[in-house]
């Protein structure tokens, strides 16, 4: 396929969104994505991660975003505001460029299911999910 595809991580909870990133980029290779095609780049957390795919999507030469990250409730009202702002913002940029902008940030009650959604090799690795939902939606525009 010839695209090339943004991949915004955050570093925040990076035992369980490199799991997630690992899993994504492998799967974006099966599909034929050469690592010349693909761009990641870290931000330091979840609520970061709109306006580093806002800049990355408003360039020519990408024609999608795959956004990566964990938000795990804690012991206050901040897990709602970063989980709820950070999946506003990545519709927001979706919206605003035209291009594909693909939520990979787990919101979870726990750190064990986080772990479940992005840990080894099950078939329910988000990070994977989100790649061949990416490429899904690339073609899907590219035909309407």
């Amino acid at each position: 396929m010839k695209a090339r595809i943004a991949i915004v991580a955050s570093s925040f909870n990076d035992y369980i969104t490199k799991g997630l990133l690992k899993a994504c980029l492998a799967e974006l290779q099966r599909q034929g994505l050469q690592q010349g095609q693909i761009t990641t780049v870290w931000v330091p957390g979840s609520f970061e991660i709109p306006v580093a795919a806002l800049k990355l999507a408003k360039r020519k030469n990408i024609d999608a975003v795959i956004c990566l990250g964990a938000v795990i409730r804690g012991e206050t009202y901040h897990f709602e505001i970063v989980a709820n702002e950070c999946a506003r913002g990545i519709m927001q940029v979706s919206l605003m460029t035209g291009k594909p902008v693909i939520m990979g940030v787990l919101t979870t009650e726990t750190v064990a299911q986080a772990q479940a959604r992005a840990g080894g090799k099950g078939s329910d690795n988000k990070g994977r999910d989100c790649a061949r939902a990416v490429l899904e939606m690339i073609a899907l525009l590219k035909h309407i």
